[in-house]
């Protein structure tokens, strides 16, 4: 198994804080997220770690989108003041808030780099952030969260995290989504009420979860302190400086924009296509 610290040492590691709500549309973090694993895949960027945030979004996997009245949960999301957004990576139906911070580690080499790998560099990244205000946190799935998988993070039995990945070429960008401030059982009440008004009592061409929503929290609520997502953002910010050779926090360049614009096209027509 891989030394997590490995992926940051050693070398040029790369920084990007998109952490604003308003800096780009949902879907574009994605586009972003697949031009930045182009570049570091082809050894043009650093590794790279990404941070974004997004408001009143309910982000969706391929599955949602097939929900057999999903017209009818989107009017859902739309009375609750929320938009639904088809991502392009694994997973199901995640909620995104000024609350939730995402974060994206790009690594390059996945032909070597195992599947696990990736997800686990996660896991011990993210339990090294907050390593001063608890060793309780656990990687494991929890059932009755909305988007369960092997990779949830929990304390004490309530989900907080929950980690994707997505392969593009050589490169990997591991996804984890961090619910930090806020109230986690709302939030799973709306995936809820998003999965009732799209199944209407009819099981649907996938296996949905059923949403219990106690078995969801902020870190806030389970470590019961005032974390906010900027307290975060520096908390990553300090990790970065501790573990990093040599970091840099450029931009995306041209060659990056012109990936992330073709990108972006191909994540407009999937909406179009699965939503209308």
């Amino acid at each position: 198994m891989t030394d997590w610290k490995n992926f940051f040492s050693g070398t040029l590691f790369r920084y990007i804080d998109q952490s604003q709500p308003e800096e780009h549309q949902p879907m574009a973090s994605f586009a972003i997220d697949d031009a930045l694993a182009t570049s570091v895949g082809n050894h043009e960027s650093a590794p790279t770690l990404r941070l974004w945030v997004h408001d009143h979004t309910l982000m969706l996997g391929i599955p949602d989108a097939k929900l057999p009245y999903i017209d009818d949960a989107l009017a859902y999301l739309q009375e609750h003041g929320f938009q639904g957004t088809v991502r392009n990576s694994g997973g199901l139906a995640v909620v995104l808030d000024r609350g939730v911070l995402n974060m994206s580690l790009i690594l390059p080499d996945i032909k070597k780099l195992g599947i696990h790998d990736g997800y686990d560099a996660m896991v011990d990244f993210t339990k090294y952030l907050f390593r001063d205000l608890t060793d309780g946190i656990e990687a494991y799935e929890v059932e009755g969260s909305y988007c369960p998988g092997e990779y949830d993070l929990s304390i004490h039995g309530k989900k907080f995290a929950g980690i994707s990945q997505r392969r593009v070429k050589n490169g990997a960008a591991v996804q984890i989504y961090l619910c930090v401030e806020g109230d986690g059982e709302e939030r799973a009440e709306l995936v809820r009420g998003f999965y009732e008004h799209g199944l209407r009592g009819e099981k649907g061409s996938f296996d949905y979860p059923t949403i219990r929503p106690e078995t969801m929290a902020s870190l806030s609520q389970l470590l019961d302190r005032s974390l906010t997502v900027q307290d975060v953002v520096e908390r990553i910010e300090q990790a970065l400086e501790e573990l990093a050779t040599d970091l840099t926090r450029d931009p995306l360049d041209e060659q990056e924009q012109a990936i992330f614009e073709k990108r972006m096209e191909q994540m407009v027509e999937r909406n179009r296509k699965v939503l209308g």
